[in-house]
């Protein structure tokens, strides 16, 4: 470059030309005062002046061709050293931005591309892809990291002060927007988050920013900072926000470790009532289901045997309107059978009779039911035994039935 200003500082010097006796110099004189100066520039041997200043032309063209310097082809190998200089290569995930004289021209896409050289046309290449972080409420230097409180206090809507820090995680999706419409990107990410904070803090209570809300809380802020930026046309895209602290200021941090550890005790013993609870409830209900199914067992149990006597007594009672005297002897008789049955006594009637009469004893006793010694009422065990009764009642009954034939003929 210094040479090419030498050059032109020598071909352009001012020095008096020759002017004829008319006016101005000739159209002639000045193209070959020029020629003479661009050969005395390149010429190896001594320069001689005249008297006025000027290099002769005799000496200077007497001399021979060797002792010149090839001018062209400097030029060209100048020219093409320039030229060369225009190749680039965008790396993968970058956009190639050209500006003609200040003023944008195109974008170029990954790869080798060429442009004309400076100062005609420049490039900036962007990363668009790359991701860049933004610290709000935080600063991270020389592996420490500093507060600002005058980022990270907010105020929430239940009128209570958090100490809050986040961090936003933003690439590019418009390279002429982050060149040409932003001066300070950093700044202006910061600004649009910090206040977008704000906002959806203000309208949270204390509770949901510091617990339970929080993945909420970086989704709406994230929606809130993209529109912003978009708003602005900044040409940046928010991936994410991440919450890194959020707690109570420094002053009453100890009052509300206290108030979180009985906020804690409350759902321990929550968690405790509720599998005590999940415990017991279904064995209470099983209970309740298993004695309502028995409760209807019973029900329909007595309503059968009810409407079994109802039956029962109903066909007696026909039976009875149609032969009055042998229904009573009959009904008597099963009577005189239940109770005989469910004693261990033998009676005999011998009166008027002198028939000796042969009765097993031992195997009488043996085959009647012990059962119905423990419970007269049950019909079941009545029904399960009545084989053996049966054997002993026909007995009885016949005998019974002696007795009153005998008892007749003495009444008559």
């Amino acid at each position: 470059m210094e040479i090419m200003q030498n050059l032109v500082g020598k071909i352009f010097s001012k020095k008096p030309l020759r002017a004829s006796n008319e006016g101005p110099p000739d159209l002639d004189d000045l193209f070959k005062d020029l020629r003479n100066k661009i050969d005395n520039l390149f010429r190896t041997g001594p320069k001689r002046l005249n008297g006025g200043g000027n290099f002769n032309q005799n000496q200077g063209t007497s001399n021979n061709g060797s002792d010149r310097i090839p001018v062209l082809p400097i030029i060209i190998i100048v020219l093409l050293i320039w030229l060369a200089t225009g190749f680039y290569i965008v790396d993968q995930g970058s956009r190639g931005i050209e500006l003609r004289f200040g003023k944008y021209l195109q974008t170029t896409q990954p790869g080798p591309s060429w442009h004309l050289p400076y100062p005609i046309e420049t490039v900036e290449v962007v990363n668009q892809e790359e991701v860049r972080t933004i610290e709000v409420g935080y600063r991270t230097a020389g592996g420490g990291t500093t507060q600002e409180l005058r980022e990270s206090l907010m105020l929430t809507g239940d009128e209570n002060i958090i100490d809050l820090q986040f961090a936003v995680q933003y690439n590019l999706k418009s390279s002429e927007d982050y060149l040409f419409k932003n001066r300070s990107t950093d700044s202006a990410v910061r600004g649009a988050a910090e206040s977008a904070m704000r906002e959806i803090v203000g309208k949270s209570k204390m509770d949901f920013v510091l617990y339970e809300g929080r993945e909420e809380i970086a989704l709406k802020t994230k929606e809130l900072v993209q529109f912003i930026l978009d708003l602005y046309q900044t040409g940046i895209n928010i991936t994410s926000i991440t919450m890194q602290n959020a707690q109570p200021p420094e002053q009453v941090q100890a009052a509300f470790d206290d108030a979180v550890k009985a906020k804690q005790d409350l759902e321990r013993q929550k968690n405790e009532g509720l599998a005590y609870a999940n415990d017991i409830v279904p064995k209470a209900t099983g209970s309740a289901s298993r004695l309502l199914a028995e409760a209807n067992a019973y029900k329909i149990s007595v309503e059968n045997e009810s409407k079994g006597r109802a039956s029962r007594f109903s066909q007696i009672l026909d039976e009875y309107l149609l032969a009055p005297v042998v229904t009573r002897n009959r009904l008597f008789l099963e009577a005189q059978e239940q109770i005989l049955s469910s004693v261990s006594k033998i009676i005999v009637d011998q009166k008027g009779s002198n028939s000796l009469l042969y009765l097993p004893l031992d195997k009488m006793i043996n085959k009647q039911p012990r059962s119905l010694n423990k419970d007269q009422s049950s019909r079941g065990s009545v029904n399960s035994d009545k084989s053996a009764a049966d054997r002993i009642n026909s007995t009885t009954t016949e005998r019974s039935r002696g007795t009153f034939r005998t008892r007749e003929r003495d009444a008559r």
